[in-house]
């Protein structure tokens, strides 16, 4: 057996590849970034060429410089952001840019089909409510603003079936981006003819569904020659990256959970029997015979990059002159302030929101302010939105009849100790971090190394693989200032949902 496993990750701004060992050492990684388009309001959409062009120019670059030889890989493991509607004829050919998952576009046409099928038969059976972030309305928006796109529709992929389909030419939909359909059976992990029929979806443009692990093939030359891999390399099918990063966390039992630090934020609980709520997210797990109980928001790690991009100057500049990072800078103006933000309240909802509110015309606000607010307070009420959000999506599932005792924290923001002890604090709830950075691509490369055999099952990849770096407890002493700016997070939504939605629809 060759003694490497590759994981690619293709993320919201950009793709991560990482080289592992059998034990989960990463030996090489990478990253390369690549735009993402608002061309008007709510619509969010990227070319998922620019993923591919990324893709094969990061690898080459990767493998150019270290010791590991592409002939080394045993296989190849994807996964990618959630809800692509990525239309190819039957050459592959990508026919339009893909609308992602902060896309709200296809609002109206969810409304008529709810009122047409009736929200509780498509929630029934796909265990999902019918939104615009999903992708069966992204579909029919093509089929109603682009005909001549539509006509030439061979398949719809998702992101890591599209790369799938680039590495060996291979057409799939792997079985835990199959909650994207409200055509999917999440009881059984199958395409419903009948309801594809009822929402106007073509049976024969949905690919056929894989297990994640399974092998789809292999690298072809021509893919050799643009991404630098070795001709004859297994890839499999891959899965949704949050999903991945559950796995990569070494959340594969019952119960256990994954919190989610990445462009998005949230929390993936596995079950073992299906659980569904219409304000939460419902997918098959990336390991078989597993469901993820989701929340999934807008606002995560990325309030803080587009803090850091519109409000971080000085901190950038301060930071090359002293070698530290600007994020670390806005770390420390954070930890400054007190818990509980000094009364500053901050609503995530920078691209509309997802579970539990379901509203595209939410709108990020921050209450709370005078005179007496320094940037300080506006850094630290992100972080503290961002884990009301969390809070809130926890205390949802809860009533779902899905208890959670310890979260795994994973992505970028479980770095920020202070961003991490937060959540805790907010919460209630002990967080573990394992190797946040690399959880995501670790778990695609696990799919990959049990479906060639590196691995026995999952039970011994996880063992092997996965490593606890740190704790944090929550500080009970903070909980009664969390707990009042939790009624004032909830409220002011509540306060101001109707002018939010005045406002989208005009």
């Amino acid at each position: 057996m060759k003694p490497y496993l590759l994981g690619i990750d293709i993320g919201t701004s950009a793709c991560k590849i990482a080289v592992f060992n059998r034990e989960g050492t990463v030996l090489e990684s990478a990253a390369g970034e690549y735009e993402v388009y608002y061309p008007q309001s709510g619509w969010a959409e990227q070319d998922p060429e620019d993923w591919w062009r990324v893709i094969c120019s990061t690898m080459k670059d990767m493998l150019s410089k270290s010791k590991i030889k592409p002939d080394e890989i045993a296989g190849i493991g994807i996964d990618g952001q959630s809800w692509s509607a990525i239309a190819v004829d039957k050459q592959g050919k990508v026919l339009t840019n893909t609308p992602i998952w902060m896309d709200t576009r296809a609002s109206q046409i969810c409304k008529e089909l709810n009122e047409k099928i009736g929200t509780e038969p498509i929630f029934q059976l796909s265990g999902n409510s019918l939104q615009p972030s999903y992708t069966t309305a992204k579909i029919l928006w093509y089929k109603e603003h682009m005909p001549e796109v539509y006509q030439k529709i061979d398949k719809i992929l998702q992101s890591n079936s599209y790369i799938g389909f680039k590495l060996t030419g291979k057409m799939t939909q792997d079985i835990s981006q199959g909650y994207g359909f409200h055509c999917f059976d999440m009881h059984t992990g199958t395409w419903n003819e009948e309801m594809c029929e009822a929402l106007g979806i073509p049976l024969e443009i949905l690919p056929d569904i894989y297990p994640c692990h399974e092998v789809i093939g292999t690298v072809t030359e021509a893919a050799a020659k643009e991404s630098g891999l070795l001709p004859g390399t297994p890839v499999v099918a891959g899965g949704l990256d949050a999903a991945c990063g559950t796995l990569g966390a070494g959340v594969i039992h019952s119960g256990e959970t994954q919190e989610q630090g990445g462009q998005a934020g949230g929390m993936s609980i596995c079950i073992d029997s299906y659980k569904a709520d219409e304000r939460l997210i419902l997918s098959y797990h990336v390991v078989p015979g597993k469901w993820l109980l989701q929340g999934g928001t807008t606002g995560g790690g990325g309030v803080m990059r587009w803090l850091e991009k519109e409000f971080a100057d000085y901190e950038r500049e301060e930071g090359r002159r002293i070698g530290k990072s600007s994020l670390d800078l806005f770390n420390q103006l954070a930890q400054a302030v007190n818990p509980g933000s000094d009364g500053v309240v901050f609503l995530p909802y920078m691209a509309g929101e997802r579970s539990p509110i379901w509203n595209p015309d939410a709108k990020g606000v921050f209450y709370g302010l005078d005179f007496g607010k320094s940037k300080g307070h506006f850094i630290r009420a992100a972080m503290e939105g961002v884990a009301l959000s969390l809070k809130h999506n926890l205390d949802v599932a809860e009533e779902a009849g899905a208890s959670v005792d310890v979260l795994r924290a994973m992505g970028g923001s479980a770095n920020s100790l202070l961003w991490t002890q937060i959540k805790a604090d907010v919460t209630g709830k002990p967080i573990v971090v394992p190797s946040s950075d690399t959880a995501t691509t670790l778990g695609a490369a696990i799919l990959a190394g049990v479906g060639v055999g590196m691995y026995e099952d999952f039970e011994e990849a996880v063992r092997l693989t996965v490593e606890n770096k740190r704790y944090h407890v929550p500080n009970q002493a903070d909980r009664e200032v969390y707990d009042k700016n939790y009624k004032i997070y909830r409220n002011l939504y509540e306060n101001l949902k109707n002018m939010m939605s005045e406002e989208g629809e005009s």
